[in-house]
Parts: structure tokens; C-alpha cells; sequence
């Protein structure tokens, strides 16, 4: 006669236990969630003003994610992004945190995560595959942050950008 399995027997079966402690780790995570989830939130930080004006390299370098701001710059063929927002990217520690306050046309042509040091880099050097690769870089800096101005040449005069944004009020107004 076959021996009969009580339910202690089937219960202890290891597959059994297994499952039973896989159940337990679930309803752990879910009544921990609860519990998390009823936790306080933090506000997110305000948003920082937007910055409108042109620079020079030396300028931009004060934008690299130290300062007591954190506001991260960087420039990319001559035109200045607030890249703040993927400060994780670019800020201090960043896979890309080379190119915080630097001119990056240089680097993102060539592939080397490396910002220019010179006090203005004259990309002409570089080939036209690397020219066209760096205006795809700029198109795609261009819908996902904000422009800030130009990096300025040596010798070249800023632009007044309080004209041009009063301009920009007027048309909104009408």
C-alpha cells in the first residue's frame, strides 16, 4: 500500500518552500511600498532663472556644475546650451563631464569626451563627415535644452539680447 503524504510533507517539500518564501518577499516589498510611498516628498528645487547672453571661453568655463549655482554650460559649434537638466550627464562626476564649460564641438566630432582647453578653437580643421556630425549634435542640444548665446571669438562684440527679448514680449502681447 502506498504511503500516504500528510500535509506537513507536502508543505516542507522544498519546491514548497521555495514558493512560500518567494510569497512572503512580495508581500514583504508591497506593504513596504505602502509604507514608502506615504512618506514625505520633497519639492523639487525651483526652477533656476534663464540665462541670455554670450560669452567668452573664459566665461564659460564658470559654468561647469562647481559653482555655488550648479548650472551646467557647454557649447557646441559656437552656440552656448544650459544642459543643466542632464546635469546627471554633464555636471561634476558625469559620464560627459568634460564638456561642462567648455567648447565640446571638438570632442563630439571626434568621439573623445574632451572639451577644448584652447582660449578659442577654430574647428576648421576638422572634416566635413566631422562638421555634419557636429551640426547633428547641435540640432539635437537645440530641442532638448536652452540657448544661452554665443561663444564668443577673441575680439568680438557681445549681443544685447534685452532688445531682442523686449522684441519677443511685444509679439507675445499682440
Amino acid at each position: 500500500m502506498p504511503e500516504q503524504t500528510t500535509f506537513w510533507d507536502e508543505l516542507t517539500s522544498p519546491l514548497n518552500i521555495v514558493l512560500i518564501a518567494f510569497i512572503v518577499y512580495l508581500l514583504y516589498k508591497i506593504v513596504q511600498s505602502h509604507f514608502e510611498s506615504n512618506a514625505p516628498v520633497k519639492p523639487p528645487p525651483p526652477p533656476m532663472p534663464k540665462l541670455r547672453k554670450d560669452m567668452t571661453v573664459a566665461e564659460l568655463k564658470q559654468y561647469d556644475g562647481t559653482n555655488e549655482e550648479g548650472r551646467v554650460l557647454l557649447a557646441v559649434n559656437g552656440i552656448i546650451f544650459d544642459v543643466t537638466r542632464g546635469k546627471r550627464f554633464y555636471g561634476p562626476g558625469g559620464p560627459y563631464a568634460a564638456f561642462a564649460g567648455r567648447d565640446a564641438t571638438r570632442g563630439l566630432a571626434t568621439g573623445e569626451v574632451a572639451g577644448s582647453e584652447k582660449e578659442y578653437d577654430d574647428v576648421s580643421d576638422l572634416t566635413a563627415d566631422e562638421l555634419a556630425g557636429t551640426k547633428e549634435w547641435e540640432d539635437q542640444f537645440r530641442e532638448k535644452y536652452d540657448i544661452v548665446g554665443k561663444l564668443l571669438k577673441p575680439g568680438e562684440t557681445p549681443t544685447d539680447y534685452s532688445k531682442e527679448d523686449a522684441k519677443a514680449e511685444e509679439k507675445k502681447e499682440l
